[in-house]
């Protein structure tokens, strides 16, 4: 499959692309600045793209099989950024993607994103633009995914997680074992129409995966 990752230059996004570049399948790593091309293919992405959430991305999405949704403004930007992105730049790139007839879409979302007046306060605005993508994503009829991390780390990736609809707990996950989720679930079909919470755990990532 030619899959769009959207994101590409973030945190998780350069890990996954990282993870591509030994195949399967071939990534398309969108990004907004031209500069950014060549550091992408070094770290193996097969091709780039330049396209912006804020504006038209429907070309960006030409002749791909899947997105894998990875961008985030990150909960402490400001509110004009976070709905920019987080909100409006992945409602509309989902329905682009409807349009583009490209069904398959998995995710990153967060946990605590049904439930955003639980969250901290500094991030209630953060999981309420992550509600509002999330529930556009489900009535969009995509072959979709959502995988919902907890707080995201930059330690080495383990290989092990815990996964499930609701985890019933809070806790941390290294960005590494979240970019090895994406990409396991992108074929696993029993992963299509539903959404899962992510964290750090004992269970070897493909049998988690396989067990949703």
């Amino acid at each position: 499959m030619r899959v769009l990752v959207v994101g590409a230059n973030g945190h998780i996004g350069r890990r996954l692309i990282k993870l591509m570049s030994s195949g399967p399948h071939q990534s398309r790593a969108m990004i907004r600045d031209p500069d950014q091309a060549e550091a992408l293919r070094e770290m193996g992405a097969h091709e780039t793209v330049v396209a912006d959430l804020e504006g038209d991305c429907g070309p960006a999405l030409e002749g791909c099989d899947a997105i894998i949704f990875s961008a985030g403004s990150g909960g402490h930007t400001g509110q004009e950024k976070t709905d920019a992105i987080d909100r409006d730049g992945a409602i509309a790139m989902i329905d682009a993607a409807g349009k583009a007839g490209v069904n398959r879409l998995v995710m990153v979302s967060s946990m605590g994103a049904d439930a955003p007046a639980s969250g901290p306060e500094n991030l209630q605005h953060y999981l309420r633009a992550k509600q509002a993508a999330d529930r556009h994503l489900r009535a969009s009829g995509l072959d979709y995914t959502i995988v919902r991390p907890g707080s995201l780390t930059d330690d080495n990736g383990t290989g092990r997680i815990s996964a499930a609809t609701e985890l019933e707990r809070s806790g941390k996950v290294p960005r590494d074992d979240v970019a090895a989720v994406l990409l396991q679930v992108l074929d696993a079909p029993n992963t299509k129409g539903k959404q899962f919470e992510l964290l750090a755990g004992d269970t070897p990532l493909q049998q988690a995966v396989a067990a949703l």
